[in-house]
């Protein structure tokens, strides 16, 4: 794995290779963001059921709840 430096004024660019714990840290940033985006899948298929169970116990839809509370 490279970083890229690009010296805007010389126009250099520069392939500077990651050290082994520059590395271990970008791992770790992906495993923690691949795990929130689990987490929020999640809570928002669960917000999801929880609106629908209660949709269903209403008798009514979204749309007419909607109405109900003044939204457009």
């Amino acid at each position: 794995m490279f970083r890229v430096e690009h010296d805007i004024a010389t126009g250099e660019v520069k392939e500077i290779p990651l050290t082994a714990a520059e590395i271990k840290a970008i791992e770790k940033l992906q495993k923690e963001a691949a795990l929130n985006r689990e987490l929020l899948k999640t809570e928002a298929k669960a917000k999801a059921t929880a609106k629908a169970a209660l949709l269903a116990k209403l008798g009514i839809t979204e749309e007419e709840a909607r109405i109900l509370l003044g939204g457009n």
